[in-house]
Formats: C-alpha cells, structure tokens, sequence
C-alpha cells in the first residue's frame, strides 16, 4: 500500500464514525444506510487527490455524504410512484373490459396495485395514469415497444392473479 492510500485509510477510519451517524440518521432504510456509507466510503477514496489537507478530513469528508444522500433520495423519490385515483378509475375501466364477468371482485384491484414495486409501477402509471402508448413509454424509458408490451401484459397477468386470489380467500377456498 502506498503513503497516499494509507493516508487516505487513515484519515477515513478516523472520520467513519462521524459519518456514519449522520447517514444513519438520514437515510431510514437499514440496507440503504450500508449501500449509501459504502459508496461515500469509495467516493472519499477516488477523490482523496483533490483533498485540502489544510482543511479538516471530516468536513471534507462530510460534504461527500451529503451528496450521497442527496443522491440517494433523489432515487428513492423517481422510484415511489403513487398511484392517484384518475388512475385507479382508469386501471379499473381496463380490467372491466379485458374481463367484464369478474368486474364485481375490482374492489380488490385496489390492494393488488398497492403491491406492485419499481418498474411495474412506472408502467402502470404510464399506461394507464398518463395514457402513454407502449411505443412512446419504451421512447421515454429507453425499451423496445415489444418488451413493453409484454411487460404490461405480465403486470396485467400478475394483477388479475392477485384478485383472484383475493376473491377466493373471500369466498373461503385457498
């Protein structure tokens, strides 16, 4: 190990504790407070050359945290797709007509999107809350229309999965 990266080490090992406490207490995902340490720990590392030992290393190495947490919520915040009830209406008239004799059990619609994480959520907000056609959602998210296409076909498979199981949980069978 070369002087520059022991210094480096050592500086770091000094200031993690600091640092640590601060994201723990912004960040409240468990996993996520490893990840966005662990990659503030790196950034620190690759940009150690452009520190100014003349100011303090925790500082310094603060204001990388911050960023990553800046970075970090800006991710979670494209990922949390709420779904608005235009959208609900909208998903909820689809169904109607790709299955007219299981409109009663649409009441369960509400819990199954309610499950749905990440990409499938996008997608159904796209589909159905903004009425994007599969070609210009796979322009906007950089897919082909095809694999679009499909995807919204599995969600719609996934969701009419999910009442029907909630439609028979209701009527007593497992």
């Amino acid at each position: 190990m070369d002087d520059h990266t022991r210094q480096a080490t050592r500086l770091w090992t000094l200031a993690q504790p600091v640092v640590s406490a601060f994201v723990v207490s912004a960040v409240r995902d468990f996993t996520a407070r490893d990840d966005v340490l662990q990659e503030t720990a790196v950034a620190v590392m690759e940009s150690f050359d452009r520190y100014d030992p003349q100011r303090p290393f925790v500082a310094w190495a603060m204001g990388i945290a911050q960023n990553q947490v800046r970075l970090y919520l800006r991710r979670i915040q494209r990922d949390r797709l709420v779904f608005d009830e235009d959208v609900l209406v909208q998903l909820a008239a689809a169904f109607e007509e790709a299955f007219p004799e299981q409109s009663p059990s649409l009441g369960f619609l509400r819990g199954c999107l309610d499950q749905l994480e990440g990409r499938a959520r996008e997608l159904c907000e796209l589909r159905y809350g903004r009425d994007l056609k599969p070609t210009a959602i796979a322009e906007s998210l950089g897919m082909s229309g095809n694999t679009v296409s499909k995807a919204l076909q599995r969600i719609r498979e996934q969701l009419r999965a999910c009442i029907e199981r909630k439609v028979s949980f209701e009527k007593g069978m497992p």
